[in-house]
């Protein structure tokens, strides 16, 4: 991705914030912002990039948004329709390319998206899209929907917006604990794309990682007594800790055990450990805290084979008690295989072959084949990393399970072969 991109991903929910502050009309401020973007993209790499990025892209943005809402206005030719819907310039609100407030924008835009108007999937959905700049085929797959149903959903949730008349504010502390959950599941979800793209030809993408710890961060700050924010926040600081150790020179992916630990984050780790250490201490854990102190537990460990997989069987076990996640399911199979024995593992594994949910995931047959090779059998190990790879939509991905399937042939000698390691 160029820098022109990078930036652009950056500023494009900075800049919707801005312009819905100034200028409510979320359904079209999204529309006139996309558009913004697009112009950027097209003349920065001719021109150059102006010297205030985020200004020149809320004023391309304020003025399509007049564009646009001078034809509905047109359009619709009603007096009371045109007194609801005043055109820009008879705001009272600050100019929205002036020095941002000391509440970020995109603070805002978040717990707007994640309004009670809307179903909890359709919050996540929305922010996602507004906030995470996700496309709507990467929030399909997080849902594990299809991509026509998700562009439906979004197209619902954002008329609902529009329709609620929300002002563009933080809530108020009774308002937002009514957000809390689906603001928490976004940022998670878009921390996660982030980490381990679900497409394309990187292994991660550090922006939207970045913003998400960046507006943890500020949720934190916001909510300190709220004990499942301040474990999302650890969870993220120690599972992007291993992010420069994953992949080497040349983009592929480096499993955890096989992984350079001297690379890892310092400062993030002793961050998030001080942090889940403090939450765990708050009454009973929720499912952010168990994860952070899943991912302490791997990033305290001096090796790999000082792991403790036992404890770490153990809080996927307490996860499960409260989630029908398929993907805690399969990360707890990894788990069992690792502190007893890949029999034990394959047997779980059988058990969520039939979910419908994972039956087209590639990690389900990656686990399968990673479990498989350290039982013996590289025959099936071999044609499940095969199958792992078909379903990989991530390139990194794909080339590391076409590796190892690739090291299982037979006239591969013993000594080329890695021995299995779990997926990072």
């Amino acid at each position: 991705m160029s820098g022109s991109e990078d930036l652009l991903r950056e500023l494009a929910p900075q800049v919707l914030g801005a312009v819905v502050r100034r200028y409510g009309h979320f359904d079209l401020a999204e529309d006139a912002v996309q558009e913004a973007l697009l112009a950027a993209a097209t003349q920065w790499p001719r021109d150059g990039a102006p010297d205030d990025p985020r200004a020149w892209l809320v004023t391309v943005a304020a003025r399509r948004l007049t564009d646009l809402l001078r034809a509905e206005q047109s359009r619709r030719r009603r007096e009371d329709t045109v007194a609801a819907r005043a055109l820009p310039d008879d705001w009272l609100s600050p100019p929205a390319d002036r020095p941002r407030p000391a509440s970020d924008d995109t603070l805002v835009l978040l717990f707007m998206c994640c309004h009670p108007s809307l179903s909890p999937p359709s919050q996540i959905a929305l922010t996602l899209r507004a906030v995470g700049g996700l496309t709507t085929a990467e929030i399909a797959r997080a849902f594990m929907v299809s991509e026509a149903t998700m562009t439906r959903r979004i197209t619902r949730a954002k008329q609902r917006v529009k329709d609620s008349g929300v002002p563009f504010r933080l809530p108020k502390a009774a308002e937002r604990a009514e957000r809390t959950g689906a603001v928490l599941h976004v940022l998670y979800l878009i921390f996660n794309e982030g980490y381990a793209s679900t497409s394309g030809p990187d292994l991660h993408r550090p922006e939207p990682a970045a913003e998400a710890i960046r507006l943890a961060r500020m949720v934190h700050r916001l909510m300190p007594e709220d004990a499942e924010a301040a474990g999302l926040l650890a969870l993220m600081l120690l599972t992007d800790a291993r992010r420069p150790a994953r992949t080497g020179r040349d983009g592929a992916l480096i499993p955890m055990a096989e992984q350079d630990r001297t690379l890892w984050n310092a400062a993030f780790i002793a961050e998030g450990v001080e942090l889940v250490t403090n939450a765990l201490s708050q009454g009973a854990p929720g499912p952010y805290r168990l994860q952070a102190a899943i991912a302490a537990l791997h990033d305290e460990a001096p090796t790999a084979e000082e792991t403790d997989w036992p404890q770490i069987t153990a809080l996927y076990g307490l996860l499960m008690r409260g989630s029908d996640n398929p993907m805690i399911a399969l990360n707890h199979a990894v788990a069992v295989a690792m502190s007893r024995g890949p029999e034990a593992g394959l047997g779980l594994l059988e058990g969520l072959a039939g979910d419908d949910r994972l039956s087209g995931d590639h990690r389900l047959h990656a686990v399968r084949a990673h479990l498989l090779e350290m039982s013996g059998d590289e025959e099936g190990a071999r044609a499940a990393y095969q199958e792992a790879a078909e379903r990989a939509m991530s390139l990194p991905q794909q080339r590391y399970l076409r590796v190892r399937a690739a090291r299982l042939e037979p006239d591969v000698p013993d000594r080329d072969r890695d021995p299995p390691q779990p997926v990072a």
